[in-house]
Formats: structure tokens, sequence, C-alpha cells
């Protein structure tokens, strides 16, 4: 699933990747294989597809199929894909803009049919080792994370393998990020330029940059006010440690949580953390670690 605001470029983007599927050529970088694409453009005419291809490319290419009407699921589109697929063996790719042309009106919970939906083109993908790529929608409302912005519930998420957020980096930026979640890759993200009609691939965080980015505000006070310090250990009680980084809106055993959760990234940075008690009292234990001499903290065990 590609999920973006309205008007912000999926369609461009998925008809960009669509062509370089079909014609076997990389895109941004990442090898693609080449084989048959099919492009349900059920909120375009043919008119407006025709030019954004016009756009986008010189010639025709056989292996790439528009199509601007399609059944609704559970009314005859997996049949109908299904035929197509039969039509033509080297199909390689399914992409559907939108998932809400496809939905059929349901009377069940949002969640139940979010999943049933979802649920029923991953069967198909499955089915017909193809990938199928399905655009939606954001919601305005803003989130810390960025996944939860998309529009409808989670079982959208929990039924697709991987899901993309198409997000402006913020208001009158150039740049616009990808952020991308799923089942067996790692969480990534790419910060893109809409030029010319085609996304271009700017830069590509590291993993280093995104898992620091997961940890809590509040661990990364603890590893600053350790490594800023002149002695090298500081012990007290969590909300001691709380007050000492001006962290008090924090309750006491959620900070503890987020230290006892992330103390491997913390040591990678430098700073040891253990608990103890000491007549009753439940003290935490932090230290600063020696660096060695690649830069990286010495682990003794």
């Amino acid at each position: 699933m590609l999920a973006g605001d309205p008007k912000i470029g999926k369609s461009w983007l998925a008809l960009d990747l669509a062509l370089r599927v079909s014609l076997g050529e990389p895109f941004w970088g990442f090898a693609t294989a080449k084989g048959g694409v099919l492009y349900l453009c059920l909120e375009d005419t043919f008119n407006r597809v025709q030019a954004r291809l016009q756009r986008l490319v010189d010639e025709a290419n056989d292996n790439l199929c528009c199509a601007v009407t399609a059944n609704r699921i559970g009314t005859g589109l997996t049949e109908q894909l299904r035929d197509f697929a039969r039509e033509h063996p080297n199909l390689r790719m399914v992409i559907v803009d939108t998932f809400q042309t496809i939905r059929t009106p349901s009377n069940q919970a949002i969640y139940s049919a979010d999943y049933d939906d979802m649920g029923a083109l991953k069967s198909l993908a499955d089915e017909l080792k193809i990938a199928l790529l399905v655009l939606h929608h954001t919601r305005k409302m803003g989130d810390g994370d960025v996944f939860n912005t998309i529009s409808g519930s989670n079982g959208l998420m929990g039924c697709a393998d991987e899901t993309m957020v198409l997000k402006r980096k913020s208001r009158g930026s150039s740049n616009t990020i990808l952020s991308i979640t799923g089942r067996d890759i790692k969480d990534q993200e790419f910060t893109l330029r809409f030029v010319n009609c085609r996304w271009e691939l700017v830069e590509k965080a590291s993993d280093e940059e995104l898992e620091a980015r997961a940890i809590p505000e509040s661990v990364h006070a603890v590893i600053r006010f350790i490594l800023d310090r002149p002695a090298d250990t500081w012990e007290g009680t969590a909300s001691e440690l709380l007050a000492a980084i001006g962290c008090e809106r924090i309750k006491a055993n959620v900070r503890s949580k987020y230290l006892n959760e992330h103390s491997d990234f913390m040591r990678s940075r430098g700073v040891a953390f253990s608990k103890k008690t000491v007549r009753g009292v439940k003290l935490n234990h932090l230290e600063r670690m020696p660096m060695g001499d690649d830069g990286g903290a010495n682990f003794a065990i």
C-alpha cells in the first residue's frame, strides 16, 4: 500500500514505477524484474492517462496496460484480474489507483471491512505470484507516527505486506519523505523531490539514523546528561533522574521502561544502565563507558 495526501503525486510515482518494471529498468537505482504491468487508473480518463505517459516516455510500451474501469472487490474484480493474468502470462505487477474505487460498501465494522478488502487483494497477489500495489489516502489530522495518518483502520496495515507513506517534509519544502515499513523488510526512509513529472531520489536515511529517531527523547536526554557530566557515574531514584534531565512530565515507571527497552542503544552511545536496590530503595545506576580507538565503547563481558 502506498498512501499520501490527495494530489501529492502518488499516481506519478506509481506510473513511473509501472514503466520501469515493464521495461526492466532500475528504479532509484534498485533493479527491477522485467514483466507485464496492469495499471488500473480508476479515477482518470484515457486522455489523462495518455497525456501523463507522454510526459514520461516517447513511445508506447506493449508490457504496460492501462484500464480506467474495473469491478469492485466481491463483485468480480478478482475474477477479472485472474482472467487478465491467464491472458498475460508475463504479468508481474498490478497497480490499483485508488483503493476506495474498488471497495464495496459494507455494514461490517471498519476494521473487519478494511482487513477483508485488503486481505482479498493480498490473497490474489499470493495466488498469482505478482506484486499488487494499492494507492490510498491519508487523513488531514497529523500524528507523530506517519503510518497513523493512513485513512481507515489498522486493518489495512495489518494485512498489507508492506506499507509506504508519502508525506511532504514541511510546508514550502521541495522535499517529500517516503516512509516504508513491512513484515520482511527493515524500516526505510527516502527523501524525494518531484522534478519534471518524476520523483527523484535525493537521499536514503541510514539504518543508524532511523534507529536513533525511534528512541524516545527522554532516553537521548539521559545519554546527553551522563556524557556531559564531569563524573563518570550517576546514581539515584527514577524521580531524581527525571528532575536532573528536566523531564518531570514523564512518569517515572515509563522512563524506567524506556531505559530498559533501549539499554543496548544506550551502550552503543557510551552509557551503561543498570538497576539495584539499596536498603529497600530502587536506584538507577548510569555509567559513562570508555571509548575505544575506533570511536566506539569498549564493552567488558
